[in-house]
This record gives C-alpha cells, sequence and structure tokens, in this order.
C-alpha cells in the first residue's frame, strides 16, 4: 500500500514537472513571434537545465542503488530537452550582447557538471553513498537556486505591479510540482530530493500571492492600452473627415466661383451684342 501510494505520488509528481518544463513555451512562443528576448532572463533556464543534468545523473545507477530513483531520471531527462530548446531559442533571438551573455553562463555550466560527473564516477569506485552525497549536495544547492531563481522576477512584479513577466502558469507549476517532490522526498526518506522542494514550496505560494494581488492591474494597463488605440484611432477618423469636409468645402466655393464668372462673362456678352 505504501509502495503505491509512493509511486502515485511519483507519476503525478513527473506530469507536474513535465508541465512545469512545458510552461515556458507560451513565454518562449512570444519571443519567436516577436522575434526579441525582451526583459525576459535567460538566467532560470541555464539553471534549470544544470539541475535536471544533476538530477538525472544522480537517479542513474553510476550513482543510486541500481534503479532506486527512476522517476527523476524520466522527470528530469525530459526537462534537459526543454531547457536545452529554451536556451538556443533565447541566444537564437537575443541581442548580440545577449548572445554573449547566454554563451559565457552556459559554457561553464556544463563544465561544471561535466567535472562532477566525472569527479562522481571515478572518485568513488562503487561507493553509492558517497556519490550520492557528493552530486546531492551539489543538486541541491542548484535546485535551491532554480526555485530561488525567480525572486529577480517577483521583485520586477512588485516594482511595476504587473505579472506579464511572471506567466500564471509556469507559477502554478511550480507550486504544484515542488509540493509533490516535498512529499516523495519524505516518503523515500531522502533528503536531496525533498530539500529543494522545502524551499521551491513557499515560493510557489508566494508567486501565486503576487499573481492575486496584480492580476487585475495586468487587465486595467492592457484596457488602458485598448483605449488609447481606439481613441487614437477615431481622432485619426475626426481628422479624416475634418480634412474631406473641407476640401469638400473648397470644392464647392471653387464651383460657385467658376459659376459667378460665367455669369458676370455672359452678361458681359448679352450687353455687347
Amino acid at each position: 500500500m505504501a509502495e503505491s501510494f509512493r509511486m502515485t505520488v511519483a507519476v503525478i509528481g513527473n506530469v507536474a514537472s513535465v508541465a512545469l518544463y512545458a510552461a515556458p513555451t507560451v513565454t518562449f512562443k512570444r519571443v519567436i513571434r516577436k522575434k526579441s528576448t525582451e526583459e525576459f532572463s535567460c538566467i532560470p533556464y541555464i539553471v534549470a537545465l544544470l539541475n535536471c543534468l544533476l538530477f538525472t545523473w544522480y537517479g542513474l545507477p553510476v550513482v543510486s542503488y541500481k534503479w532506486e530513483n527512476f522517476p527523476l531520471v524520466t522527470v528530469n531527462g525530459v526537462g534537459i530537452a526543454f531547457e536545452l530548446s529554451y536556451v538556443l531559442i533565447y541566444f537564437f533571438f537575443a541581442s548580440p550582447k545577449g548572445k554573449v551573455k547566454v554563451a559565457m553562463t552556459t559554457i561553464p555550466v556544463l563544465i561544471v557538471f561535466c567535472a562532477i560527473a566525472i569527479a562522481s564516477a571515478f572518485a568513488f569506485p562503487g561507493d553509492h553513498g558517497h556519490r550520492k552525497l557528493l552530486v546531492g549536495s551539489i543538486g541541491l544547492g542548484v535546485s535551491v537556486a532554480m526555485y530561488g531563481s525567480p525572486l529577480v522576477v517577483m521583485k520586477k512584479v512588485i516594482q511595476t505591479k504587473s505579472v506579464e513577466f511572471m506567466p500564471l502558469p509556469l507559477s502554478l507549476c511550480s507550486f504544484l510540482a515542488s509540493s509533490l517532490w516535498l512529499t516523495y522526498g519524505i516518503l523515500i526518506r531522502d533528503i536531496f530530493v525533498a530539500g529543494p522542494s522545502v524551499v521551491g514550496t513557499p515560493l510557489g505560494i508566494l508567486q501565486l500571492v503576487l499573481h492575486c494581488r496584480y492580476w487585475k492591474r495586468k487587465d486595467n494597463v492592457e484596457q488602458q492600452k485598448g483605449d488609447t488605440i481606439e481613441k487614437l484611432d477615431l481622432e485619426k477618423g475626426t481628422l479624416a473627415n475634418n480634412y474631406n469636409g473641407d476640401l469638400v468645402g473648397k470644392g464647392n466655393l471653387e464651383n460657385n466661383n467658376n459659376n459667378i464668372i460665367n455669369n458676370v462673362t455672359n452678361h458681359s456678352n448679352c450687353n455687347s451684342s
């Protein structure tokens, strides 16, 4: 019964995590459509990529004992594909300065992961306990950084009083995934699985609170933009009508002048006759 419940939580956690990884597709559709990264940051996606790499490695039999952490491998393997795609899309549409920033951040991250993987594989031959301690400790720190990275975005939300750059699907999926993995980590008694969610769950709640606080502000801003555009259209229409009216008035005046000239000319001809 306990095993079935644990696997159920793991499966639901996998689904929620995949939804979390897929949530930024809305953001990157906007990036592709506008061909600009605007004010979005690449740092959360690079940190998430490193997190997925570390926990995929943590779940493999090289580090863990056999396949005891198989759910970590499946969900983080999917996460690697998503996060790598986001980083590449960001790099493609970033400004030249932004491209340098992405490269200067991503390359060291990949080097660090390779170093950790090599060290954990060869420094502790046959010792899964120490391998898990090494990879898990580093993964724990990276996960805390991953869950903490939205703090920059939350600060911007509070300053601008707008949740435009903090998508609701991302915040909601972050809360669900962290809550479920916290539960799963407690059930399997693994501090390296549960630990990150101790930070992630409260931050997910905070993001949802900010959405409840400022979502009306976003609607008001969009409404103001719509009203401004409509007002400009009306003003353009009024100006166009006035301009057309002036043209019509000038045309009528010219016609009246021509009629007067013709009448005078005809009258003169009659007198000459």
